[in-house]
């Protein structure tokens, strides 16, 4: 049987995941009434932005954005039906397939960026001294490299 979680872990996780979800809500609906567009999409497009070649092997930008596989193809298929994504064969691997930010794409994050960075700098950066989030990062990058997630986290969403 698991132990309990002590009264500072427990504050620590309930604040984590309530901080989280409130971030997610807030910069999804920001996103949503300014330009049409969702958190999870904008992420698959700065993924790309920032990628080498704006390509990134669908497997890779299913770990990047934490969507499954199936959940990715779905979102690069609306996408790609946008026309700010494009899917493309791999000419050394026939399995793998590319998913490509098309020139509409890099527009349409350029455009999106401004609001984005607002907000996190609004409803984030500016709650916090820049000792509490030396800190927070110090701490939230010990929590993804145990777990494994550290290198598939991108800094420059």
């Amino acid at each position: 049987m698991a132990t309990p979680l002590k009264p500072a872990e427990f504050r620590a996780w309930r604040a984590f995941l309530n901080a989280q979800a409130t971030l997610m809500r807030r910069l999804e609906a920001e996103l949503v009434a300014g330009e049409g567009m969702t958190l999870p999409e904008f992420d698959v497009l700065v993924q790309l932005q920032f990628a080498p070649e704006q390509r990134l092997r669908m497997n890779e930008l299913s770990d990047r954005v934490r969507l499954s596989p199936s959940g990715i193809t779905r979102l690069v298929d609306r996408l790609a039906q946008a026309g700010l994504v494009e899917r493309g064969p791999c000419a050394s691997d026939r399995r793998v397939t590319w998913a490509i930010l098309t020139p509409a794409g890099r527009a349409r994050v350029r455009r999106a960026s401004p609001l984005h960075l607002r907000g996190v700098k609004q409803h984030f950066a500016r709650r916090l001294s820049p000792t509490q989030l030396d800190v927070l990062a110090d701490a939230l990058e010990s929590v993804a490299e145990e777990t494994g997630a550290g290198d598939r986290l991108s800094s420059k969403t």
